[in-house]
């Protein structure tokens, strides 16, 4: 099957079982949606929105949160990990926000890109969930299941998402991104996955593939004891 063709069908799979996919992050304005990205890094979806009703109780607009101190933004934050970072990210980005773009979050790209701690995923989830620009933010499990449905072969994720943005009408991006998250969660997990039994991987991925998985999630057998290894003495008789 052609990649073209693959991608027509896992498309109209994941609209079927995904009709109208919400952000699985918790906020109520362009910035609450830019403080949860932020926070996200390296961090569930569930802690993040477990995290920030304590800290948007104290700081919802960027003035607020620029007001806070950064001590305090860490304590809050610390359950999200990588605090030290993302409590200055997240009250330098405030103060710009406040002092260059009158309390708004840009709506540009290379606006977004500019702010501490938000890099080219983080801008194109809020480009796209909060403006509605077209954009196809790739992390590490669309990466992976891109890769495991034979949809891209880039070794980094600008790679995939050039690759995938050229499989798939820009007007499908942004419910795609999100369908293609829900469905590795629920379907499709990194470890353990018979893809065998996959409602996608089943048919989008080489046999060649299957098969290397199958070998990764075999159990190990462990050596019998008191056996040897290769040219070694087993432990029993090492003092005979």
């Amino acid at each position: 099957m052609k990649r073209a063709e693959k991608a027509e069908r896992i498309d109209r799979l994941l609209a079927e079982l995904y009709p109208d996919p919400g952000v699985p992050l918790d906020h109520v304005d362009p910035f609450t949606l830019l403080v949860a990205v932020m926070l996200s890094a390296q961090c569930t979806d569930e802690r993040v929105n477990r995290t920030t009703p304590a800290l948007f109780a104290r700081a919802r607009t960027p003035a607020e949160m620029a007001e806070l101190p950064v001590a305090t933004i860490r304590s809050i934050i610390r359950p999200c990990g990588l605090s030290p970072a993302k409590s200055k990210a997240l009250s330098g980005t405030s103060r710009i926000l406040v002092e260059e773009y009158g309390g708004r979050v840009p709506d540009s790209f290379e606006d977004l890109e500019s702010l501490p701690g938000v890099g080219h995923k983080t801008a194109s989830v809020v480009m796209a969930q909060a403006f509605g620009v077209p954009a196809f933010p790739v992390d590490t499990h669309i990466h992976r299941l891109a890769a495991r449905w034979g949809l891209s072969r880039g070794t980094t994720v600008e790679r995939t998402e050039r690759d995938l943005k050229a499989l798939f009408p820009p007007e499908r991006w942004n419910d795609l991104h999100l369908q293609i998250i829900y469905f590795g969660r629920e379907h499709c997990p990194a470890r353990g996955h018979d893809l065998t039994t996959c409602p996608i991987c089943a048919w989008a991925a080489t046999k060649t593939r299957i098969a290397a998985e199958a070998r990764r999630n075999r159990p190990r057998r462990r050596p019998a004891a008191g056996r040897a290894g290769a040219g070694g003495v087993a432990r029993s008789d090492a003092r005979r």
